[in-house]
């Protein structure tokens, strides 16, 4: 059996991501460009954008770049959805016009692969984004874009996030590229943004380290923690939820800003923790009555925004400030990274393993499990 993770193979990841941007972002834009034709690329109205968990997360936070960059409809569907009911709505009279890009940092998701052979059986074009060479989604994909991570060890997906995340913000320029939605200076200083965004990344972690421990202290007794955030963010609040709850056990979601206003203001406890993720941009102006509506609930609010923001920031109890100015489209790549941080420092503080790895009987009850199902079906 493998050791239980330690909270702080998550400090490391957090401390990889500038490095990776820097040294990444040019190779995957290379392949990025070559895997269609300049004829494919033209043909492209819709995009959708599938994975499970930190994949499909992603695939919500790069939502608007297709949008506002590539100029194309968009639209992120967990892999299920799409296998059962996504596919089957794609325009039958154009199915080259349709691309579906499934993504799996392992390579390996189930139903991700099984997306994928759906959407060729309606045939649109498949792009397996993954980073894993030769695995089961570039087996069945028609093209791949493989983000390969040097140094790779096991986590909660934190440089896979980014990387992911990352190659699709590539496609989405590559494709306002060829659409002749943006010169080709144009889409090279867009790329060049993403590198620059490096800078930013290591002078955000510097700033907001020692906070997020302190935040940890005020979250660590709570049942249930929210993170809200919109457009892009919502992405980004799906997951930083996914981090604590992966890494601390601890019962966190994900939730739109109006939405949460909707139905989650009503819920107990009174105190409970609320991250309002409220990067500059079209929804900043609801991030800001939302932190305001969930103070005067007597809520715990913890803003996550730009270091000169005041309208959010007022409302809130702690803040964790961005460094740097960046578009909207590209603020998922700054705006998660308090999450691990918070996460490891809330798992240390109670004890717990990433994963309940320190829970060996329930390993071992999940991996029976599993062993019985491949015995069922006469799967694997």
């Amino acid at each position: 059996m493998m050791e239980p993770l330690k909270p702080e193979v998550m400090f490391r990841q957090v401390a990889g991501l500038a490095g990776d941007l820097r040294r990444l972002t040019r190779p995957f834009e290379q392949q990025v460009r070559a895997i269609l034709t300049p004829s494919e690329w033209k043909a492209l109205k819709k995009v959708y954008l599938t994975g499970d968990g930190d994949s499909y997360h992603a695939s919500c936070a790069a939502e608007m770049a297709f949008e506002a960059i590539a100029g194309v409809d968009c639209e992120p569907l967990s892999a299920q959805r799409f296998l059962d009911y996504g596919a089957a709505w794609m325009h039958p009279a154009a199915p080259h016009q349709t691309l579906v890009i499934a993504t799996s940092a392992s390579g390996g998701t189930e139903r991700v692969v099984q997306a994928i052979e759906r959407a060729k059986e309606y045939g649109a074009l498949t792009v397996a984004l993954t980073g894993t060479p030769n695995s089961a989604v570039t087996q069945v994909a028609d093209r791949t874009v493989v983000v390969e991570l040097p140094q790779k060890e096991r986590s909660p997906g934190i440089r896979t996030y980014q990387a992911s995340l990352l190659g699709m913000l590539l496609v989405a320029i590559q494709l306002g590229e060829t659409q002749d939605i943006h010169a080709p200076e144009a889409a090279n200083a867009l790329r060049q943004e993403l590198v620059d965004l490096a800078d930013v990344v290591d002078a955000t972690t510097e700033a907001i380290q020692g906070r997020c421990r302190e935040v940890a202290e005020i979250i660590g007794d709570s049942p249930i923690v929210v993170m809200l955030g919109s457009g892009p963010s919502y992405g980004t609040a799906l997951y930083s939820a996914a981090k604590l709850v992966e890494a601390a056990g601890v019962f966190a979601i994900g939730q739109d800003l109006e939405e949460w206003w909707h139905v989650e203001r009503f819920a107990y406890p009174i105190d409970m923790p609320v991250f309002v993720i409220a990067p500059p941009g079209r929804s900043h102006w609801r991030a800001e009555s939302v932190a305001a509506t969930a103070r005067g609930l007597g809520r715990r609010v913890i803003a996550v925004t730009h270091k000169d923001d005041t309208e959010v920031t007022r409302h809130a109890h702690m803040v964790l400030p961005v460094q740097g100015e960046v578009r909207e489209e590209f603020s998922p790549l700054l705006y998660h990274l308090f999450a691990s941080y918070v996460a490891a420092h809330v798992a240390e503080r109670l004890g717990r393993s990433p994963f309940q790895g320190d829970r060996p009987e329930l390993l071992r009850s999940v991996n029976a499990y599993f062993a019985s199902q491949r015995q069922d079906t006469g799967g694997s």
